[in-house]
This record gives structure tokens, sequence and C-alpha cells, in this order.
């Protein structure tokens, strides 16, 4: 839609007077704003080829700059987080990680917390979208979880093991190759 071919038809499509002349102002603002996005995406990928920390990140696949920086700033310091239980720190703080029922026993995961930072959930669900389309171990694990408990649970889901993901990536120093060869728990 947004390339030259879509737009063209976009522009040829023919329209009551009134949308017609709706389009062509939405269109202007369109040719407005894009120097200001490149300027500023520009910006962003400065600003991650500053941090190692961000360019290990970015090499896991669907994580872009805004997503890397946003993870690395947003989160601080990995070694903060001491023990094996707090090694969800990640998806605490991106609201990611399942509530516990307490009236049950053994407590089983509920609902999401909600209880971090918005944008760093935001972009971790549209990058774990990312990765499930071009990954096919992550699309398999997304599918089968979609049929067992719905679209919705399942792109969380795949959120928070992005976030699991990139925080042992992060902790341990290592881009998405040596991680997936090696996995996380290697020293």
């Amino acid at each position: 839609m947004w390339s030259k071919s879509g737009r063209a038809q976009l522009e040829a499509l023919e329209l009551a007077p009134w949308s017609a002349r709706r389009r062509q102002d939405l269109l202007e603002l369109l040719d407005r704003l894009h120097p200001r996005i490149e300027e500023l995406s520009a910006a962003i990928q400065q600003a991650a080829e500053q941090k190692p920390e961000a360019q290990w990140l970015m090499t896991h696949p669907g994580v872009g700059p805004i997503t890397a920086l946003a993870f690395v700033l947003i989160l601080g310091v990995p070694h903060r987080f001491r023990c094996g239980k707090q090694r969800q720190a990640s998806g605490q703080l991106s609201g990611t990680h399942p509530l516990r029922a307490i009236q049950r026993r053994p407590a089983a995961p509920g609902h999401i917390s909600k209880q971090g930072n918005t944008l760093l959930r935001f972009l971790l669900i549209e990058s774990a979208h990312a990765v499930v389309r071009y990954e096919p171990d992550w699309r398999r694990r997304f599918l089968h979880l979609a049929l067992r408990r719905g679209r919705s649970i399942a792109k969380v889901a795949m959120a928070r093991k992005l976030a699991v993901r990139l925080y042992w990536m992060w902790r341990k120093g290592r881009d998405y190759q040596q991680i997936s060869k090696f996995g996380s728990h290697v020293e």
C-alpha cells in the first residue's frame, strides 16, 4: 500500500469529491512527515550503534533498534537480578509475566500483570510478531499455543519468551547465533 505502485493505485481510485479531497490531504501530510520519520529513524539507529548491548539484541530476528534500545534503557543493568527466581525480571518489568492465582492449589498462572512498562510490552509483542513470521520454530510454538489457548494469549506468551531470550542474550553478552547454538544456560 505504501510503495510507489500502491500509492499510484490509491491515487487512481475514483472517490466522491469530499473523499478525494480528504485522501489528498492525508497523502500530503504523509509526504511532510516522511522526512521527519527518516531523521528520527537515523537518530535511533545511531544511538543503537553506540550501545553494544543493543547491537547484541538486534541480532535476534524481529528485534530492531527501537526494541533493543527500549529493552536496554528500561531494564537498566541485567546483573541486578541475582537468583534464578528473578530470571523472569524482563517479563516482570515488561508486564508480560503471568500472575499467580492465590486461591488455586498449586498456584496456576493467570492473566498477565500489566504492571510493567507499557511501551516495552507493546514493542515486545510487535517484535514477537515478526519473530513468529520468520522463524519456523517460533511459528510452530505460536500456532500450537494459539490452538490451545487462543491467539491473544499466544502473542503475549511469545512476547514473554522473547523478553526472556533477550534478557539472557544481554546478560551473557552473546548474540543470537551464539545463544541459538549453545543455549542461554551455558556460561
